[in-house]
């Protein structure tokens, strides 16, 4: 990995409403990295990725990514940097009037101009990248949940970004579709590439995919650890988060051996 981090959060507050929703966040994540935030509801997880992503400014602090300073460039400025970001988001946010093929399709469409088969080639190797071959003509209400995740990530990489960032990426699926999403994610990184943010609540999924771990309590970072690190913690808020206030009941997630996590 290169020495010059892919993303670099420095001192980074966010304040709403009068209030704070984020304190003085500071981490990097390396080039070919998967770092996933976690923290309980409300803790700022989702903020601190759209800060990431340049949909939300900072109200201190920087956010610099490709050696760009995003929280503080002009609106066009930013929009160049944006085609480097990829997101995957909650819900897939598909369109639900266009077809597989133009909602993989949307953003070339938007921002290049290449001639049709290109863009059909692009489309169709896109899909084959996430398994779903031959879904061009479906419209999202004939796909899964799974299957909407996926042609979201297709749609993200169709731009060939050099940042991708995951929010909530396994909600509201069962267990062995969010395993087959988990893996889908390991294997992005591993042929494109691509530094890799990942906001989920779900603890397997983090500790199953990750490299690093930003913990967020109430807006502020109580640690940054790798997961083996995370489960040796004796930070009272970490173990509360992993384990349960009894100790046990969270257990379950926090025992995937490291091996299992595909490099």
């Amino acid at each position: 990995m290169s020495d010059t981090p892919a993303i670099a959060v420095q001192n980074v507050s966010y304040w709403a409403a009068h209030r704070p929703i984020l304190e003085d966040i500071t981490f990097d994540v390396q080039r070919g990295e998967i770092v996933s935030i976690m923290g309980m509801s409300g803790s700022g997880k989702t903020t601190l990725l759209k800060c990431l992503g340049g949909l939300l400014r900072p109200t201190s602090g920087s956010v610099i990514i490709e050696g760009a300073d995003i929280a503080h460039l002009p609106e066009q400025a930013l929009d160049r940097i944006r085609l480097k970001i990829g997101f995957v988001f909650q819900y897939a946010a598909l369109f639900d009037s266009l077809s597989v093929f133009e909602n993989v399709a949307f953003g070339l469409q938007q921002h290049r101009r290449m001639h049709p088969e290109e863009l059909r080639q692009i489309v169709a190797q896109r899909l084959e990248d996430v398994g779903l071959s031959g879904t061009e003509h479906l419209y999202p209400a004939e796909l899964s949940g799974g299957m909407q995740k996926r042609v979201g990530l297709a749609r993200a990489l169709a731009m060939d970004p050099s940042v991708l960032l995951y929010d909530e990426p396994t909600s509201g699926l069962d267990p062995v579709i969010g395993r087959t999403i988990d893996d889908l994610i390991v294997n992005t990184r591993n042929r494109f590439g691509v530094t890799s943010v990942v906001v989920s609540h779900d603890i397997e999924t983090i500790f199953r995919i990750s490299d690093r771990i930003v913990m967020l309590h109430e807006g502020r970072i109580v640690a940054v650890d790798t997961p083996d690190g995370l489960r040796r913690s004796s930070h009272p808020r970490v173990r509360e988060f992993l384990y349960g206030s009894n100790g046990y009941s969270n257990v379950h997630a926090t025992t995937v051996v490291a091996g299992e996590r595909e490099k």
